[in-house]
């Protein structure tokens, strides 16, 4: 019974490709990706290997077709023993192959936290200063190519928003939520009264965007500092634990020696 269930599902799932109901084409599954993928699986994977170097859907595509891939065969090593177990292994082993590669981006990401919330105050001082010149539409544009690599997609997406007409703060608050980076909602509100101010009270905005983006970089060189100072207090502690269980054994040896003599 079970096994003519699995053929019956094989087939549906063969007929529904063949009829264009489920798309082969990564191209064409946005909607699968944006229902299935992690809200900040975008972020993780252009942190870690940048805008150039791989498209998040194709990624993505190809973690659930190695999780469909490695499920299917595994119940096909067990199709002459079915069992619901089985089955129930499969399914567990496949979904740890299509979450192993979201796993190990969040290791990377919490291992340079740091350096990634270092990336916004600075591009948002390099900014201020295309504001003092510029529109923050047109200054937002202009720094794109000269932003961290990190946040050039969405970069695009926003400024692309406000010239198809969006005047509200929706392409600023998209923004900092696919990047959620320390502050950058604050940021982005700020950013976008800055915008909206008028010029007149513009140099008035400034100054206090300055302040913010100025308070924000100290935030994260202290959070490198003390990034720094954890890595060298967990090192001694380190080799005061190798220096301390050496010297313990070499005590155990000569004691052991002296007994022996």
């Amino acid at each position: 019974m079970m096994l003519e269930m699995l053929l019956v599902a094989i087939i549906v799932i063969y007929i529904f490709v063949v009829n264009g109901l489920i798309k082969t084409d990564v191209a064409t599954n946005d909607k699968l990706c944006n229902l299935l993928k992690e809200k900040d699986y975008d972020f993780l994977l252009i942190s870690r290997y940048g805008d150039r170097v791989y498209n998040p859907n194709e990624v993505f595509m190809k973690r659930i077709k190695n999780g469909v891939l490695v499920t299917v065969m595994l119940i096909f090593v067990f199709l002459t023993e079915m069992s619901y177990l089985g089955i129930v292994f499969a399914l567990v082993l496949g979904y740890i192959v299509y979450k192993n590669q979201y796993l190990q981006l969040r290791k990377w990401y919490k291992r340079h936290l740091s350096y990634i919330d270092s990336l916004l105050p600075y591009y948002l001082k390099s900014l201020e200063v295309l504001i003092h010149h510029y529109t923050v539409p047109v200054a937002l544009a202009k720094s794109i190519d000269d932003a961290p690599e990190v946040f050039r997609p969405g970069l695009r997406t926003l400024v692309d928003k406000i010239n198809k007409g969006d005047s509200s703060i929706d392409p600023y608050m998209d923004f900092a939520k696919e990047y959620p980076v320390r502050d950058s909602m604050r940021m982005m509100r700020l950013l976008y009264r800055l915008g909206l101010g008028e010029q007149e009270k513009k140099h008035e905005q400034l100054e206090s965007f300055s302040k913010s983006v100025s308070s924000l970089q100290a935030k994260a060189r202290e959070q490198k500092y003390k990034a720094r100072l954890d890595s060298m207090e967990k090192r001694t502690m380190i080799m005061m634990v190798v220096t301390g269980g050496g010297s313990l054994i070499l005590l155990l040896v000569s004691i052991f020696m002296l007994i022996q003599i």
